[in-house]
């Protein structure tokens, strides 16, 4: 069926085909319009196609049926994958006193700095160890270097960076 006759049987059909959306939606209107949209979409795009095998009323309730099925579950999933992830989140943590986050603001501008002065080397291999949790072996690997190499980089990078933020003022 070519497209222009396809889009004028939607539109004939489309009192019904709504009404049937609300009632596999449990007449939530926003939903079963959502349902609608991504029927006509299935069907115009031809990720839906009608084989003749029953009539385009049929197939096309039919479609709506599986959308709103199909949608109905995507939500329940999210759902419950997004409880399950609730239930392992720790509890967040109170808000610091004003004094304390000026405090942590500041400390973290000095590494920030600190980090700037070293190679660019030691900040990779610091950076994948201690922000990505990888072994100094893995990070070797990531940076296409020998382990030998990897773990001079890293000792001396940790000694320049407890260096710079041990001198007064921190980094400059």
């Amino acid at each position: 069926m070519n497209e222009p006759v396809l889009q004028g049987e939607l539109e004939r059909m489309h009192p019904e085909s709504f009404s049937w959306a609300l009632w596999c939606c449990n007449y939530r209107r926003e939903e079963a319009e959502e349902v609608l949209q991504t029927t006509y979409l299935k069907i115009l795009e031809g990720a839906a196609k009608f084989d003749g095998r029953s009539s385009q009323r049929t197939w096309l309730f039919a479609v709506i049926r599986r959308t709103a099925q199909e949608r109905r579950r995507r939500q329940w999933l999210r759902g419950h994958l997004f409880d399950r992830w609730q239930a392992i989140q720790p509890e967040p943590p109170s808000a610091p006193d004003p004094e304390g986050a000026a405090s942590e603001a500041e400390s973290s501008r000095a590494l920030l700095l600190a980090l700037g002065e070293l190679s660019t080397r030691q900040r990779e291999i610091l950076h994948l160890v201690f922000y990505r949790d990888m072994t100094v072996e893995e990070a070797a690997s990531v940076l296409s270097i020998s382990l030998g190499t990897a773990r001079t980089h890293f000792e001396r990078g940790k000694r320049q960076l407890r260096k710079l933020l041990a001198q007064p003022g921190g980094p400059a």
